[in-house]
């Protein structure tokens, strides 16, 4: 799997190509649902020797106004160069592709990229602009912050791209805890697309490894890539620190991540019973236990009076 937010903020219209049209209804643009999406390749390269791709392209079919392109762009960060690149993508789509309209789509994680993308590109006069192009612009300043379970569930992947967009907001904890949650129930041929793509959405941020908790705890993910990964590094790290030792560190501390996930309390006495545990066979016991239990003390039992 790459590593790039960059990859996963265009990637994701890829996996779910109908995304686009609940996008343009938060960003208030009143485009047609589509009837039908084909993704198209991605090279611009003409016959002389520059290489230009653009991140995706999708041709989209609606039933009144006909079909268009779109072009998604991933922007992490403002690139000078971009003020000619995308005037060329769109002029040579447009000829491409036989007049088809054009429509530029940025995503961006934080605000000051997204405000620099949104302004409008000009090629011309200072009298007299030839041509002005307007890219829509997708990012923290206007994707929702999705932290209600049902929300999110009726578009996942909407929710996945806020995720990755609000990549850096403070309570990017309760967003990622949102879609975890509502990933539970969802069967893993859907659920594990999602997992990956946040995960490469958040790249290196501090929430990466908060997103990589939560997977990890969750029974329902446990073979999709990324926590066959976790699990790999929870080995080796295992190895270093004395296997043992190590395994139940890591079994501990998820424990405690389900109940906090699933808004169980524990008290001191029962965060101690689970942090002082070194068998991993009970451990383990207790993970799968804390799934659908109620209460802690369900999982661990009672501590013992002093």
């Amino acid at each position: 799997m790459v590593s790039s937010p960059h990859e996963a903020m265009h990637r994701i219209f890829q996996e779910y190509p109908g995304l686009f049209s609940r996008v343009s209804e938060v960003l208030g643009i009143d485009i047609p649902p589509p009837t039908s999406v084909t993704i198209l390749p991605t090279d611009l390269t003409e016959a002389r020797p520059v290489e230009r791709r653009v991140d995706t392209l999708l041709r989209i079919e609606t039933r009144d106004d006909g079909p268009f392109l779109l072009a998604i762009e991933a922007q992490g960060k403002k690139d000078p160069g971009k003020t000619t690149s995308w005037p060329y993508y769109v002029t040579y789509l447009h000829n491409r592709y036989g007049g088809l309209p054009v429509l530029l789509l940025v995503v961006c994680q934080d605000h000051a990229t997204a405000e620099w993308a949104a302004r409008p590109l000009t090629i011309g006069l200072r009298q007299w602009q030839t041509l002005t192009l307007n890219p829509l612009v997708a990012g923290p300043h206007n994707m929702p912050v999705i932290t209600n379970v049902a929300d999110a569930r009726k578009d996942l992947a909407l929710a996945t791209l806020a995720a990755i967009t609000h990549a850096d907001n403070p309570d990017v904890g309760a967003i990622l805890k949102t879609l975890s949650a509502a990933l539970r129930e969802a069967p893993e041929d859907i659920a594990d697309p999602i997992v990956e793509l946040t995960a490469q959405g958040l790249g290196n941020r501090p929430a990466a490894q908060q997103w990589r908790n939560l997977v990890a705890v969750d029974t329902s993910f446990y073979k999709s890539f990324m926590s066959e990964e976790i699990r790999d590094e929870g080995r080796a790290e295992g190895r270093a620190e004395g296997r043992a030792e190590g395994l139940a560190e890591g079994q501990a501390r998820g424990l405690l991540l389900i109940f906090e996930v699933r808004g169980i309390a524990v008290t001191d006495q029962i965060r101690e019973k689970i942090t002082s545990c070194s068998d991993p066979q009970l451990l383990n016991q207790w993970l799968e236990n804390a799934t659908t239990a109620s209460s802690a003390e369900e999982v661990v039992g009672q501590p013992q009076a002093d």
